[in-house]
């Protein structure tokens, strides 16, 4: 649930209410009065619908009542809190959104609009009642913060924060020749290891800086083409112009006319082009620390799934798109990626024991393995994403050192990914003053309802007080936030997005988010990212299949051999496969994709299932939720007697040999699915596509957005299995009969993804971000600077506090800090003192 938007309605629900339910007075007097006899309760949208149907008998009257202005209004409402003798309604017209109207039962005529903060006080009497009415109690406004910094208005621009930023630079810098003087500031500042570049202080103010350009562009227009940037640099330095314009007379020319445009009537499009082309980013730090990082035999692992893919393929688009820019801007600095995780000791077979690893495919990015400390010494085996707390403040000194010595000074840019990720990043890029992106992946406040109110009962087993305040606190201090998808923001007119239920919500006996985050908020991106193509292509590309895999694969799909790496068996081999695979945790439903698949008779008659994912033996899993899963797993086997029709092989780790999985499924003319409860983003769908899979996937979250419904895909609701199931039947069907019908949604999907989800496109709009945020940052620092001594104040009284409840875990062994396991990275400095890393977060 999320809080009022500044932005204003003339259509108000809380004005158009009371005439409402006159017009129905009579049944919503009795819907109301069911309301009371339950007494002080919080329920869901379905659970009004209900208790309206029971109220109104006649099908014909209630529809009526629900296809007038009342049912309209319904439509809208996400929850309710009933405390005698009030019924309060929290409702969404639109995503990002919300109003909050109290109505008295006893008189429906009194209908008040109210403040987040006093719905969120009305939650609270259901768990805390004393605290709910305590005048003292913490509430957290992070958007008294956020006055001066411009909106997005429409909820269609929701995620377009770039396009948005860039609009009110172009504002800014309008109008006098003075008012360009910021941007001069700023490219005065951009230097490399001591080297200006672009300009120096003898072009210090935006007129200078004009008339230099005139005469460079009248000496550049007499040159060939492709004269190199070398053969002008002394006479250009003489101007003011330092290195980094360009390689050729024609790169200098093209980015001399850009700025000239920017200086004398700018506009978003131009400003945007022209920071792509400025030498800003070199340097990039990437945070992943929970979980087993690592480049093979990990997948699989607790807490390791498509996050471990998403960072690798990520770090190979961006050094790629990094040399390319660098290169155009006729530079000889080589840019430095580092994927900073924990290293753990214990790590079962994987090279998560090795300080510093190369990232294949890449010539400057590594992964730098910092372990987890604590006064006893280094933690040495895996620990859950839910109990990495206590470690997360020592694990940001600890690494700060090594990647300043590393890097030979601070990054350009930093990204976090997932709450300790985003949370490490937040407390680095503060100290240091660097750019952040934040990248969420999965917010778990919306896979566990109600998992705010009630987080008093779910905190000793996930520590949720820990993780929501962590992401709300690296969400507002971030500089810009990476999505995949609207969904992910703001959800769909339906749903809420996973950042927009992070705008209110209340801890009852701890703290009230009467403002936690504005989807509104110019911060928000949307960059989806895409499936590596060497890994992930066509099926029909026979020429590029990995062919050697296909007797593994033979084996894997189709032995009736039961072992430790596959179970089940298909007697018919003659059917297409249906296809799954995932953790094998609650959120990603692969049970109930089994048991939707067991209860249809008409599915099982034309194909198998190949479920890919977990252990078989629930005591080989360290993770509470796959265990369940596991046993869940073999009851439904059993329940629906599936051996013969069902294949379950173990979580894969080899990207490659799944790579050919994928198109040998394919080769039968199956089809994937992908039924999450929710899904943040989707690359096993992106994955599929790619392969030529047709592809079901929920239609809540991101894959609802990668696939166009009906024409490069289907979407499936995975709270309705007979409807699920049903559509998966329908389309193997129409396939029997028309074998087209199967290639033309296998071609279809393939277009899609090459059209909209290419780590290209993904690679070029995030380094955009970073250039571009990097200078609305230093228009705002007032701002920020505010904002973020607010941030460090709630962070130290509020967060540390609650880490104290964490406990660590049990088999910490002293260790030398030195070099704890492998192989020690280069390092061209000597450590910093242990007075700065003291310093660091105020330790």
């Amino acid at each position: 649930m999320a809080s009022t938007s500044t932005m204003k309605r003339t259509d108000s629900i809380a004005d158009n209410m009371p005439n409402a339910l006159k017009q129905s007075q009579y049944y919503m007097r009795r819907c109301f009065a069911r309301y009371m006899e339950k007494g002080k309760r919080i329920f869901k949208i379905q659970e009004l619908r209900d208790e309206l149907e029971k109220v109104i008998d006649d099908k014909s009257e209630r529809d009526q009542v629900l296809e007038g202005s009342l049912g309209s209004m319904f439509s809208s409402v996400q929850e309710v809190v009933v405390i005698p003798p009030h019924v309060t309604f929290a409702a969404r017209p639109t995503p990002g959104y919300w109003e909050f109207i109290k109505v008295n039962s006893l008189d429906l005529s009194d209908v008040k609009q109210i403040s987040s903060s006093d719905y969120l006080k009305l939650k609270e009497m259901i768990t805390e009642e004393n605290w709910s009415k305590d005048e003292n109690a913490l509430e957290v406004d992070f958007g008294a913060f956020d006055f001066s910094i411009p909106k997005l208005t429409m909820s269609s621009s929701i995620g377009n924060g770039l396009s948005f930023v860039s609009k009110c630079i172009t504002a800014k810098l309008s109008g006098r020749v003075e008012n360009a003087q910021p941007l001069v500031d700023y490219l005065l500042s951009l230097e490399y290891q001591g080297e200006k570049l672009m300009i120096n202080e003898t072009l210090n103010t935006a007129a200078k800086l004009q008339m230099a350009l005139i005469v460079a562009e009248v000496s550049l227009s007499d040159l060939p083409n492709d004269t190199p940037y070398q053969s002008l640099e002394l006479r250009f330095k003489e101007w003011g112009f330092e290195r980094g314009w360009g390689d050729t007379a024609e790169r200098v020319q093209e980015t001399m006319r850009s700025l000239s445009e920017v200086l004398q009537a700018p506009d978003p499009q131009n400003l945007e082009n022209f920071f792509s082309k400025l030498p800003i980013i070199f340097k990039v730090v990437i945070f992943s620390p929970h979980g087993y990082f690592g480049q093979s035999d990990v997948l699989g692992l607790p807490d390791t799934g498509g996050q471990v893919v998403y960072i690798l393929d990520q770090v190979k688009a961006m050094e790629e798109e990094l040399l390319l820019r660098i290169k155009c801007q006729g530079l000889n600095m080589k840019p430095q990626i580092l994927v900073v995780t924990r290293l753990i000791p214990d790590a079962r077979g994987t090279k998560c024991n090795q300080e510093w690893e190369p990232i294949i495919a890449t010539k400057y990015s590594h992964i730098l393995r910092v372990p987890f400390r604590t006064e006893s010494g280094v933690l040495r085996r895996w620990v859950s994403r839910f109990d990495v707390y206590p470690y997360l403040e020592r694990f940001a000194q600890d690494v700060t050192s090594k990647i300043q010595d590393t890097m030979e000074g601070k990054p350009d840019l930093i990204i976090g990914n997932y709450t300790d990720g985003n949370l490490v990043a937040s407390l680095i890029a503060s100290k240091l003053g660097i750019t952040q992106a934040t990248i969420a992946h999965a917010l778990e406040k919306t896979k566990y309802e109600d998992s705010d109110i009630k987080w008093k009962e779910l905190d000793p087993k996930y520590h949720f007080s820990c993780q929501f305040i962590a992401d709300t606190i690296a969400m507002n201090a971030a500089d810009f936030i990476i999505t995949s998808t609207y969904q992910e923001i703001a959800g769909s007119k339906e749903r809420p997005g996973q950042y927009e239920s992070h705008a209110a919500f209340t801890l009852p006996g701890l703290c009230r988010f009467v403002s936690g985050i504005n989807v509104y908020d110019p911060k928000f991106n949307i960059a989806a990212p895409g499936a590596d193509q060497s890994v992930y292509f066509p099926y029909t590309q026979t020429e590029k299949r990995f062919t050697s895999f296909h007797p593994a694969i033979e084996e894997l799909l189709y032995s009736k051999v039961d072992n430790d790496e596959h179970i089940g068996y298909l007697a018919d081999r003659k059917k297409p496969i249906i296809f799954s695979m995932a953790r094998l945790d609650t959120v990603k439903n692969l049970t109930g994709l089994t048991e939707w698949y067991g209860k249809n008779k008409r599915l099982r008659s034309l194909v198998n299932l190949v479920i890919v994912g977990g252990f078989f033996d629930p005591s080989k899993s360290k993770d509470r939720e796959e265990m369940a899963e596991i046993k869940k797993m073999h009851a439904l086997i059993d329940k629906y007697q599936l051996k013969g029709q069902i294949r379950w092989i173990a979580a894969q780790s080899d990207r490659n040999r799944n790579g050919e999985l994928y198109r040998c499924i394919a080769d039968t003319k199956g089809a994937f699915v992908q039924p999450a409860l929710y899904e943040a983003f989707g690359l096993t769908v992106i994955e599929a596509m790619n392969c030529g899979l047709p592809t079901f996937a929920t239609n809540q979250g991101g894959p609802a957005e990668i696939i166009v419904d009906g024409v490069s895909g289907f979407h499936i609701n995975p709270t309705n299995g007979d409807e699920s199931s049903n559509k998966i039947t329908d389309f193997f069907e129409k396939c029997k009969a028309n074998p087209g019908h199967w290639n033309q949604f296998s071609a279809d999907g393939l277009k899609r993804i090459n059209e909209c989800y290419t780590w290209k496109i993904y690679a070029n709009k995030v380094l955009n971000m970073g250039c571009i945020y990097s200078f609305w940052k230093q228009l705002n620092k007032d701002q920020k600077q505010a904002k973020q001594r607010y941030i460090q104040a709630f962070y130290i009284l509020q967060f540390r506090n609650l880490v104290k409840n964490v406990p660590f875990a049990s088999d910490e062994t002293q260790q030398s800090d030195s070099n704890p396991a492998g192989k020690a990275q280069p390092s061209k400095s000597t450590k910093r003192s242990q007075s700065r890393l003291q310093r660091l977060i105020g330790a």
